[in-house]
């Protein structure tokens, strides 16, 4: 009698482990790309798009993932971005010998001017020239240069007043822009450039 119910136990116990592995063998299919030849087929998601069927004549369609676009920064890395940039351009400044902390107020605009253009660049086109957009601009120059923020908004809200301005904000788009997939500034387009250019220092 003993010897029955172990013999019906074990049994329980193997039909369960194979129900378990049945289980687990479903999953990892279901998670797993399909093999069809040389190629893989992963489930379908919205970023996959399924092509002609191959010209081996598989009854399998082949999915492929399109590349994805560059996501437009949030608040938390655009001021990231801009801080890491100011640093360097405000460090490039300095070791050619421009100190633009105790620079005078007008060489901190076209700072200004500059990480504005820069901050254009970084953005996605619907924050661009926007309230919020200035402040954190303001917010960097101040901590980079210690010129005031109302300072700073003044010369952002009147960049269209002045050529030098406009030169500034200009060469700050363009190096920004060069510097978000080559990761450095070009010579012609950075802080430096654009203040020795355009001022009498």
């Amino acid at each position: 009698m003993m010897v029955n119910g172990l013999i019906l136990f074990i049994q329980v116990g193997l039909l369960a482990l194979l129900v378990l592995l049945a289980v687990r063998v479903i999953s990892l299919v279901r998670s797993e790309p399909i093999a069809v030849g040389r190629q893989e087929i992963w489930p379908a998601t919205r970023d996959t798009v399924a092509t002609d069927l191959p010209s081996n004549n598989s009854e399998w369609p082949v999915a492929s993932r399109r590349p994805t676009p560059e996501a437009a920064p949030d608040r938390a890395e655009l001021i990231t971005r801009l801080h890491i940039l100011a640093g360097l351009q405000e460090r490039d400044c300095r070791v050619k010998g421009l100190a633009l902390a105790t620079a005078p107020d007008a060489v901190k605009a076209y700072a200004t001017a500059w990480l504005y253009g820069a901050g254009c660049a970084l953005s996605d086109k619907g924050s661009r020239h926007s309230e919020a957009l200035a402040g954190i601009v303001a917010q960097t120059i101040n901590r980079k240069t210690g010129m005031r923020q109302p300072q700073a908004m003044q010369a952002i809200s009147t960049l269209t007043d002045s050529a030098v301005y406009l030169a500034c904000f200009r060469a700050g788009l363009e190096g920004a822009e060069f510097w978000r997939y080559n990761h450095f500034v070009p010579p012609t387009s950075s802080l430096y450039d654009a203040i020795t250019a355009n001022a009498f220092i």
